[in-house]
């Protein structure tokens, strides 16, 4: 039963009369001598009144005007319901979204030829996105076609491969030009792309999706496409499913690129090739500051102690030109801390774009990793701001992550941006934003894990003290204020440079990352 439902029988004994809701076009004819009230807030319902039916009679002052409060009360619980209803859709289709993006890291992390992966991945994306047939193809750089993998509604026999360079094909030009190109034949502004001599999509929707690969700092390069049609349902494909689709496709093109590199060694290599492609893998979910570039000077590394860890960070475009910066870390190294950086990688993506309060980022992040967490047992610190350039103000939550800092690039002075709640997985505790304003292009957010603070230094290493020393924060702060009119870069580069010479060029103990904001 409704809360409507239940409410109803009250508001009768107050208004001492029959009470019923109408929708606009319901067949069954009102009462004559009932009175239709619409209701506010609802539009195309109306509250019917039906006076002297009640054996009971009406409250006391119950007269004219409470009809008026009857139908408010009964339109803001309608308006609940319905915000109610649409807000759970909402959740379940993001749970959706995560759930697959997990299912598709789990089948790239448990099978290393493409072919073996291939198909179960184009399955569960096409479930989601609710299309009937699929194809992945891969280029062959040789000879320079796009080559069919995979494929689900299609016989693979049926499909021929595509030549890089065709004009009329929609495959080629969604490789060539590294752009999603989708159709929706019920807009009928919408012109279907391709050749018009019987080679384009004709009636039926489409999504093609350019698969790309990116080493660390370097600019994206196609490998491949994924093609999605005939379409479940409603004939057209959402924004919400090409921003999926897309992020699918980045995963794929890092596997790829490591099913690649398996190929070219067997043997006793084995085992150490597998940790160094996890480790790519892993580095490939990182984004390039090139992301935000046009916003905001930014540089970032990440430098991980062991094949795959537990560091990470984000950097992300958000609405109203404002940018989004993420770092965190996850205790322990290895595979169980990897697997649940993919995780946050892959979540807090959807997360930022649909909630705009960091602290509530934050909470939605830890409930989705709230059963990984659990059984293995890990935690993570994570810092996440929300900055806004254009204005000079930051709005941040700190999830016990201790090295996070705004640097004035007039004086130098560094301020600690203090834990707002504990770290995800170690207590459940909401917590609540905090907000720092600033002159513009006066601040410098400076964001760093602990493998960087607390490296030991080496054998001569500069003020190592014989390797009894740590790096310290302060040593990190340092080069950000005698740096602050530079590049951010260059301050990052200045970091580097010292903790290699700090460490004597020795393997990390702990992962490093180090993000430089300007703002």
């Amino acid at each position: 039963m409704t809360r409507i439902e239940r409410l109803l029988p009250l508001l009768e004994r107050l208004a001492g009369a029959r009470l019923r809701l109408r929708e606009a076009g319901a067949t069954d004819a009102p009462d004559p001598a009932a009175r239709l009230v619409p209701i506010p807030e609802v539009d195309g319902w109306s509250l019917e009144i039906a006076n002297g039916t009640i054996s009971r009679p009406p409250t006391p002052g119950a007269g004219p005007g409470v009809v008026q409060e009857l139908a408010q009360i009964v339109g803001s619980v309608l308006s609940a319901e319905r915000d109610a209803a649409q807000v759970a859709a909402e959740l379940s289709e993001r749970y959706e979204e995560i759930d697959l993006i997990y299912t598709i890291s789990e089948i790239l992390g448990h099978t290393i030829r493409l072919d073996e992966a291939a198909g179960r991945i184009l399955r569960e994306v096409s479930t989601v996105v609710g299309a009937r047939r699929a194809t992945l193809l891969v280029h062959d750089a040789e000879h320079r076609i796009l080559r069919i993998v995979a494929a689900l509604g299609v016989d693979l026999q049926d499909v021929e491969p595509v030549e890089v360079d065709d004009p009329c094909s929609v495959a080629a030009r969604v490789f060539r030009e590294m752009r999603i190109i989708s159709y929706d034949p019920t807009d009928s502004q919408a012109a279907s792309p391709g050749c018009s001599e019987g080679r384009n999509y004709r009636g039926q929707a489409f999504l093609s999706v350019p698969v790309l690969y990116a080493a660390p700092g370097a600019r994206g390069k196609p490998i491949g496409v994924i093609n999605l049609t005939d379409r479940l349902g409603q004939d057209a494909f959402t924004a919400g499913d090409r921003k999926l689709v897309a992020a699918i496709a980045n995963q794929i093109g890092a596997a790829i690129e490591n099913a690649r590199l398996v190929a070219r060694d067997l043997g006793q290599q084995r085992v150490l090739r597998e940790l160094e492609l996890a480790r790519d893998l892993q580095l490939k979910l990182l984004p390039s500051p090139l992301v935000v570039a046009a916003r905001v000077d930014v540089a970032a590394r990440c430098r991980q102690a062991e094949s795959v860890g537990g560091d990470f960070y984000n950097l992300l475009n958000l609405s109203a030109d404002r940018v989004g910066v993420m770092i965190g870390d996850v205790t322990s190294h290895g595979f169980g801390a990897a697997l649940i950086m993919a995780l946050v990688m892959a979540a807090s993506g959807i997360h930022a774009e649909s909630a705009d309060a960091p602290t509530e980022v934050l909470r939605r992040l830890e409930e989705s990793l709230a059963d990984e967490l659990a059984s293995t047992e890990m935690f993570l610190t994570v810092f996440y701001a929300v900055v806004d350039p254009k204005v000079g103000r930051i709005v941040f939550a700190n999830a016990g992550h201790p090295h996070a800092f705004l640097v004035s690039t007039r004086t130098g002075r560094a301020v600690r941006l203090e834990a707002t709640r504990p770290p995800l997985g170690l207590a459940t505790a909401p917590g609540q934003d905090a907000v720092l304003t600033w002159a513009q292009r006066e601040a410098i957010i400076c964001l760093f894990t602990d493998g960087v603070a607390e490296a030991l230094g080496g054998a001569g290493g500069g003020g190592g003290g014989g390797g009894g020393g740590r790096f310290g924060e302060e040593r990190v702060l340092g080069h950000v204020a005698r740096l602050k009119d530079r590049p951010a870069r260059e301050i990052l580069e200045s970091v580097h440079a010292d903790l290699a010479g700090f460490t004597g060029g020795a393997p990390p103990a702990d992962d490093r990352t180090v993000v430089i904001l300007k703002v």
